[in-house]
């Protein structure tokens, strides 16, 4: 083998490394997905997003059905809006349910969609109106240790 077909196979080999990085560095970072299928955008508005991002999916059942586009605080409401890219290929009632879910117990957050029974779907530019904001763990955590230093000793006793 000649040195010039080695140094091509070497820079054959290192090109398609680069591209593997890449690929792998755009999936990780949740960028690589260029989804030219048709999409309506929707919004809902939530008490607290927590910790959602601009990219985070939009899951149904389980399945990606879209992605978040935009996040912005509503002056008027004191409300977070969060805008959803979904796919056309799947429609969604008008009453559906818009809720900020967490994959596992400290994983990414993600907007959870939950079909109603309305026969009328959502259009483009449509607002979910039912939606249920995110569960904040350390306000989870405050509440009931508040609960705990609240008990009175005397129906601690009374229970013994």
């Amino acid at each position: 083998m000649s040195r010039t077909t080695l140094d091509l196979w070497v820079g054959f080999f290192v090109v398609i490394g680069m591209a593997a990085v890449m690929f792998l560095a755009l999936k990780v970072g949740n960028l690589g997905t260029a989804n030219s299928a048709q999409t309506y955008q929707i919004t809902g508005q939530f008490d607290n997003i927590g910790g959602l991002k601009i990219r985070a999916p939009v899951k149904s059942a389980g399945v990606v059905v879209g992605r978040v586009t935009e996040i912005r605080f509503d002056t008027k409401s004191y409300r977070a809006v969060v805008g959803l890219s979904i796919d056309s290929r799947y429609q969604f009632p008008r009453d559906t349910i818009a809720t900020i879910l967490t994959s596992g117990l400290l994983g990414e957050q993600y907007v959870g969609l939950e079909p109603g029974g309305d026969e009328e779907p959502l259009k483009s530019g449509d607002a979910v109106q039912i939606t249920q904001s995110a569960v904040v763990l350390e306000k989870l955590i405050g509440q009931f240790l508040f609960s705990k230093a609240s008990e009175t000793p005397a129906a601690n006793g009374a229970a013994h």
